[in-house]
């Protein structure tokens, strides 16, 4: 089931939109294009000229208009032509499709559907919290964003992770579901051995060995993002993480995931700061090893032309049923 258009999705770090330039993106093969005027203001367009479907994104950003640089048509931020170069003002041609676009912690949003855009999101995980240190990552994953979904939620396959992470004993506590919406929550158990060093730096204190369970996580999904929380004590969780999901090309065969990990900072200053290269490379380990895992699913799925799972866990069977649910009102 495709992604719903009429939601706001992550098109690009902040960062990559430099002032006075155009930035090439896509939502499910519809290629849009993000500018960035000298003033600082956004606007994103569909990324093609409307003259011979050249991209805009290779065009020239001039004020707040975007000129084409095939024939130097030129568009403002609503999509309109303002300018043909060799054509009089009275003379102009349609324009192209504008997009609702925001920016926020450090990520440009963009509503590619067709409904009136509701009111972005106010913030991203813990992201804006200066309580918090965040990690912005993420690549192209070359699979459908459910399998994203259903592997983040399935704390069951931690054994994956075991050259990583150690052994890991998950044990899951409940669910809870709503409109569009539906969140897990485990518990973990580490039988006779300690944290890895990279774990120990999230939660912010290496544990003892101890086979009772310890902390809580938390993973929701709410369509068509997802998080994850984690407590060892206290009431703010000492690791929030925020995770996009965009597909690139036409079949969704492809996402670009976006992650916001926020770290608590711990009472002493700076200790966060010198983990943090060791913290960076034990999160990348795990994110590569499920992304490899869930393209894997991916060929899988493709070779055998359908849905050959046996999935036993109930609470992957409601995800399903709730991201099939959340899809499809995009073909009713």
């Amino acid at each position: 089931m495709g992604s719903h258009p009429d939601h706001w999705y992550p098109l690009a770090w902040s960062q990559e939109v430099k002032r006075g330039r155009a930035f090439a993106s896509s939502f499910a093969g519809e290629p849009i294009v993000i500018v960035r005027t000298e003033a600082g203001d956004l606007f994103a367009l569909e990324d093609r000229c409307a003259h011979r479907q050249v991209p805009l994104s290779k065009g020239v950003v001039k004020d707040c208009h975007l000129r084409c640089c095939y024939h130097g048509w030129s568009y403002d931020s609503s999509g309109r032509c303002v300018d043909v170069p060799y054509l009089g003002k009275d003379k102009l041609p349609n324009g192209v499709r504008a997009y609702p676009c925001c920016e926020l912690d450090g990520v440009v949003l963009v509503w590619p559907g067709r409904l009136p855009a509701k009111l972005p999101p106010t913030t991203l995980g813990a992201a804006a919290d200066r309580a918090y240190k965040t990690r912005r990552f993420g690549r192209v994953v070359n699979c459908h964003y459910t399998f994203m979904h259903e592997n983040l939620m399935d704390m069951n396959h931690q054994f994956l992770h075991r050259r990583t992470t150690g052994k890991v004993g998950p044990r899951y506590l409940g669910k809870r579901s709503g409109e569009g919406w539906m969140e897990l929550d485990y518990s973990f158990r580490r039988p006779g051995e300690r944290a890895p060093l990279g774990e120990s730096m999230i939660v912010g204190s290496l544990r003892a060995p101890s086979a009772a369970p310890r902390d809580l996580m938390t993973i929701r999904t709410d369509y068509p993002h997802q998080s994850l929380r984690l407590w060892t004590s206290g009431e703010k969780p000492v690791l929030h993480v925020w995770l996009g999901y965009t597909p690139v090309d036409a079949d969704q065969r492809k996402n670009q995931t976006f992650i916001m990990l926020s770290v608590r900072r711990p009472k002493i200053p700076g200790v966060l700061e010198l983990a943090w290269p060791f913290l960076a490379k034990f999160t990348d380990r795990v994110f590569d090893e499920d992304r490899e895992i869930v393209e894997t699913e991916q060929a899988a799925y493709d070779a055998q032309g359908g849905d050959w799972n046996q999935e036993v866990f109930p609470a992957i069977r409601d995800l399903r049923e709730l991201l099939a649910l959340q899809g499809g009102r995009n073909h009713a």
